[in-house]
C-alpha cells in the first residue's frame, strides 16, 4: 500500500486504526498454494486466531481456503462467514469434553491433543471421525512462547504415547482419519521442518483409514528489508516428493493439509498511529504515540520488531528515537529505532501488523480498541467500529452501594 493512501485512512477513520491489503492476502495465499502445486489434494486452513475479523474470513472463504479454529467462537465465526462444517478444523488445547462435543455436533472436523480426552470422546462417540495431534519433540519457532512441538510442551501427544494411544483407539474402536503436528512460529529452518514431517510419516503408518496429514504451519515472513524468511518455495519441493512418495506407499492420495495464519496475513497488515509527543529526556528522544500495548502487544510480549514509518515526512533525515506508548506501564514498541525526523502529529505506521495484533487487544487502561479497515479493490472499507465509551460499558452491571 502506498503511503499517501494510508495517510488518507488514518484522516478517514482515525488514528490509531488497523488497516489489511487484501491484496497481500491473495497473494501470500497464491503463493503457498503454487508452492504446493505438485500435491493432488491440498487444503490450506486460515489459522483464526491471527486475525478473526469477519470480513477477513469471508475474503479466505472466497479463496477456497478452509479454517483452522483453537474455540468453539472461532468455529462460530467460521460458520457465520459462510464456511462450510468440514471446511473447519477444531484444534483446542486443554478444553473440556463439552466444548469438544459441542464442535463436533456442528459438524466440523475434530482434532484431539490429549490421550484422557481421546478415550473420553471416543468411549461415547466412537463413529465420530477425529484427527489426533501429535507432540513430535522437536524444538522450533523464534520465540519459546510460540515454539510448541517440544518436549516440554503442553501441546500434543507425545510420540513415546503412540502404544498408549492405539490402545484407546482399538478399545473404542473409533476412527482416526488425520495426524497432525505443529513445531512453532517463525520457522527458519526447512530441514527442521523436514525432520519433524519424517516423525509425522512414520506416525502415521500405524492408522489405516487417514483422509489427511496436517504438518501444521510456523512459515517465518521478513520483519525487515532483507529479513531472513521461510522458504516455501524449497520446502514446497521437497516436502511434495516426500509426500507423494508417502501417499505411493500408504496405497492411496491423501491430502496435504498446512494452518497457515501469520504467513497469510501478517505483511498484510499496518497499524497507523499519531504522534502526541515528542519528548527529549537526558539521554533520549521518545516518539509517544496514541496507543500502548493495549493494542499491539507483541513487542513486549515476544520482543517481536515491527518496522516503523513516519509516513508523514518520508523524506526527512533520519534521527533516532525510542517509540512509546501511553499505557501506564512500559511499553516501548521501538528502542533507539532510525526513522524519520518525527514531529507531533505525524503519522507512524507499524508494518507486520496483521497477524496477532488485533487479535490481542484489549481495553486496559479503559481505552477503546481501534478500528480496522479493509482495503479491498483500491477502496478503503471500515470493517470494525472504533469501540466507544458504551462498549466500555457494556456487561458491566451497577450496583446500588
Amino acid at each position: 500500500m502506498e503511503q499517501n493512501t494510508l495517510i488518507q485512512i488514518a484522516k478517514d477513520f482515525g488514528s490509531p486504526v488497523y488497516v489489511y491489503d487484501a491484496e497481500k492476502i491473495q497473494f501470500q495465499y497464491k503463493r503457498l498454494t503454487s508452492a504446493f502445486c505438485k500435491v493432488k489434494h491440498l487444503k490450506l486452513n486460515y489459522a483464526v486466531k491471527a486475525l478473526s475479523n469477519i470480513s477477513v474470513l469471508k475474503l479466505f472463504n472466497s479463496l477456497g481456503s478452509g479454517l483452522d479454529t483453537v474455540s468453539i467462537q472461532e468455529v462460530q465465526l467460521g460458520l457465520k462467514a459462510g464456511f462450510k462444517p468440514d471446511a473447519i478444523i477444531f484444534t483446542p488445547n486443554g478444553v473440556s469434553l463439552e466444548e469438544i462435543e459441542n464442535a463436533a455436533e456442528l459438524g466440523v472436523q475434530i482434532n484431539i491433543d490429549n490421550l484422557s480426552i481421546l478415550e473420553q470422546f471416543g468411549t461415547k462417540h466412537p463413529k465420530t471421525p477425529v484427527c489426533i495431534r501429535i507432540n513430535p519433540h522437536v524444538m522450533a519457532g523464534g520465540n519459546t512462547n510460540i515454539s510448541v512441538g517440544h518436549i516440554d510442551s503442553k501441546f500434543g501427544i507425545s510420540i513415546h504415547q503412540i502404544p498408549h494411544l492405539l490402545r484407546i483407539v482399538e478399545n473404542t474402536n473409533m476412527t482416526i482419519n488425520g495426524i497432525h503436528m505443529h513445531t512453532g512460529s517463525d520457522i527458519l529452518d526447512i530441514d527442521v521442518f523436514l525432520y519433524a514431517s519424517e516423525i509425522l510419516f512414520d506416525t502415521a503408518k500405524n492408522f489405516k483409514n487417514l483422509e489427511f496429514i496436517d504438518f501444521g504451519s510456523g512459515f517465518k515472513v521478513p520483519y525487515k528489508v532483507g529479513d531472513i524468511e521461510t522458504n516455501v518455495e524449497e520446502l514446497g519441493e521437497k516436502l511434495s516428493n516426500r509426500f507423494n512418495e508417502f501417499c505411493k506407499n500408504y496405497g492411496k492420495p491423501l491430502t496435504l493439509a498446512f494452518e497457515p495464519g501469520k504467513f497469510l496475513v501478517s505483511e498484510a497488515g499496518y497499524f497507523l498511529t499519531k504522534v502526541n509527543v515528542v519528548k527529549q529526556t537526558t539521554s533520549t528522544v521518545f516518539a509517544q504515540v496514541d496507543t500502548g500495548f493495549n493494542h499491539l502487544i507483541r513487542p513486549m510480549l515476544y520482543g517481536s520488531q515491527h518496522e516503523i514509518s513516519n509516513i508523514s515526512n518520508p523524506n526527512g533525515r533520519e534521527r533516532f528515537y525510542s517509540v512509546v506508548g501511553y499505557i501506564c506501564e512500559t511499553d516501548t514498541f521501538a528502542n533507539n529505532r532510525r526513522i524519520n525526523e518525527i514531529s507531533e502529529d505525524d503519522i507512524l505506521a507499524f508494518k507486520n501488523a496483521g497477524a496477532y495484533c488485533y487479535s490481542m487487544a484489549s481495553n486496559y487502561n479503559s481505552r477503546y480498541r481501534p478500528a480496522e479497515v479493509l482495503w479491498h479493490n483500491n477502496s478503503a472499507y471500515l470493517i470494525r467500529k472504533r469501540e466507544t465509551f458504551d462498549d466500555i460499558l457494556n456487561n458491566q452491571i451497577e450496583i446500588t452501594l
